[in-house]
């Protein structure tokens, strides 16, 4: 294949037989690697026709090997452990990644943005708060710094977005909570911090309408990101008003559902499909403590690796094509209903 013409640094990749991230690694810094790959890389370029637009960037000096990564709210588990991974990745690939929090504050969000401009990174992974975000700061960071937003999608900003389908979420818990027993009711924050909760609340409603049946809707007071203790309220309260339409509750995300089973032990209510058992409940995301609640919870998991991958693979090619894309990139990766002693 002497001659070949090789269109981006994927094929060249695939082609040499490694890893996207080590020949970016190489590109960025050939010493970086281990003597017997660098010389596989070289052997390869050698072989095809390839010079990847990213070392010609390389040699700009206004290019950092800085990457940023902005999440809502670092204390949650969820965007402990996406961070964790893709702060990994990019150490692999030889960049220096910088990890901020806003701590689900819009003023804190756009100072984040505003420092990371003076910066001058290779790019920036973003997870905006969605509806307490300044739209207008975002967006002019998007138009300086090329950026891959992840988790929240705001149309139209960054180059790309990389997340979960949530439709795919709620479509394997509906399905198979009807299937096993009776349809559930959606429990969910009137106010939710996260974006994302609307588009599941959707889905659940057009989900139970085109099997013919109800939707309920149970909205609970709350603000901020304390979900667990939101969903304990709420749990309480629903049931000191009578409690849920069915015997199925299933929770918007696996912070609440964590907070409802709290509710439901400090009631003497048994969770489960056993004998005695008063409800089933059911959730959305794997939240990394889901698997140790009591009893362990259902819920539709994100394929955290799967995400990060595609946020790392998704950065390298908008380093290459120069921090812009023709079109915006959308990926959205399928959830995996995982089964547990809740549901």
């Amino acid at each position: 294949m002497s001659g070949y013409k090789i269109r981006n640094m994927e094929e060249f990749a695939a082609l040499s037989g490694l890893s996207r991230p080590t020949v970016s690694k190489y590109f960025n810094d050939p010493g970086s690697v281990r003597p017997r790959t660098r010389k596989r890389i070289e052997e390869a370029l050698e072989r095809y026709d390839f010079r990847p637009n990213i070392f010609a960037m390389n040699q700009n000096r206004s290019l950092t090997k800085n990457v940023g990564i902005v999440v809502p709210y670092l204390a949650d588990p969820f965007f402990a452990e996406i961070a964790r991974i893709i702060e990994r990745r990019c150490i692999d690939a030889g960049f220096s990644p910088v990890l901020y929090s806003s701590h689900g504050e819009q003023k804190l969000e756009v100072e984040i943005l505003e420092g990371l401009t003076a910066l001058k990174p290779a790019g920036v992974f973003l997870a905006p708060l969605g509806r307490l975000s300044d739209r207008g700061a975002i967006e002019r960071f998007c138009r300086n710094v090329p950026t891959v937003l992840f988790d929240s999608n705001i149309e139209g900003m960054g180059e790309a977005f990389v997340g979960s389908d949530n439709f795919s979420f709620v479509q394997q818990t509906v399905e198979y909570l009807c299937r096993t027993g009776s349809p559930p009711c959606f429990f969910e924050m009137r106010n939710p911090a996260n974006p994302n909760a609307n588009k599941r609340r959707r889905a659940y409603i057009r989900l139970m309408e085109e099997a013919g049946l109800e939707p309920h809707v149970i909205k609970v007071e709350g603000e901020g990101w304390g979900f667990e203790e939101i969903g304990r309220r709420g749990a309480h309260e629903l049931f000191a008003s009578g409690g849920p339409a069915t015997d199925t509750v299933l929770c918007s995300n696996d912070r609440l559902a964590i907070g409802f089973l709290a509710a439901c032990y400090e009631r003497g209510l048994r969770v489960g499909r056993g004998d005695g058992c008063a409800l089933r409940v059911a959730s959305h995301d794997d939240h990394p403590f889901s698997r140790f609640t009591c009893p362990s919870l259902t819920t539709a998991a994100h394929e955290y690796e799967a995400v990060a991958a595609k946020c790392m693979e998704t950065l390298f090619s908008l380093i290459e094509a120069g921090g812009r894309f023709e079109n915006r990139m959308e990926t959205l990766i399928p959830a995996r209903l995982i089964l547990r002693a809740s549901a």
